[in-house]
């Protein structure tokens, strides 16, 4: 794999989406990777932690850390750091790097986050497409009807969740069974 230039690298550090994984040195010895949202400016790799998470404790307690910015299409580009860590906003203080974003930033993070839909949004859109199956009668559109799963599990033996409980249907055996079971 050919080395990236400097403005390859930065341009894919700006891409939006690139997840970094963040290796720490556990109190034993071990290494913890992580995987986490990061914010590449001014030749610089900003991430926040959440307050209770290992990885953060770890990071104060050993400033040592390895980075892992690669992507999992073609062309494979990648980009490993390794070094000490420093912290420049303790857990409480976002608000002092979260306003480095420019008025041209939160425009562009607005309106990709209009695009994705979340909660009710989405449960609506699903029922929608469920119902648009029943009412066009496709196999999936029936299934659902009938309360069977969908995507081709098998049904003889398992299923159960979406068919309920087991109900046995059969014959009685016996003078003394059908006469049990004519009364009861």
């Amino acid at each position: 794999m050919p080395k990236l230039s400097q403005t390859e690298r930065d341009a894919f550090l700006d891409e939006p989406g690139v997840v970094m994984r963040i290796a720490v040195v556990r109190e034993d010895g071990s290494p913890l990777v992580t995987p986490i949202w990061f914010l590449f400016e001014d030749e610089a790799i900003y991430f926040t932690p959440r307050e209770k998470s290992e990885w953060f404790g770890c990071l104060r307690r050993d400033a040592r850390v390895a980075l892992c910015i690669d992507e999992q299409a073609l062309p494979y580009r990648k980009v490993l750091l390794e070094g000490p860590a420093e912290l420049v906003h303790d857990i409480g203080q976002d608000d002092l790097w979260r306003d480095q974003l420019t008025d041209d930033e939160i425009t562009l993070l607005a309106g990709y986050l209009q695009n994705i839909r979340v909660e009710g949004d989405l449960r609506r859109q699903i029922q929608q497409n469920i119902r648009r199956l029943v009412s066009i009668s496709t196999y999936r559109g029936i299934r659902h009807r009938r309360g069977l799963p969908v995507r081709g599990q098998r049904t003889s033996t398992n299923a159960r969740t979406r068919k309920g409980p087991k109900r046995t249907v059969g014959a009685v055996r016996g003078k003394e069974a059908r006469a049990a079971a004519k009364k009861g």
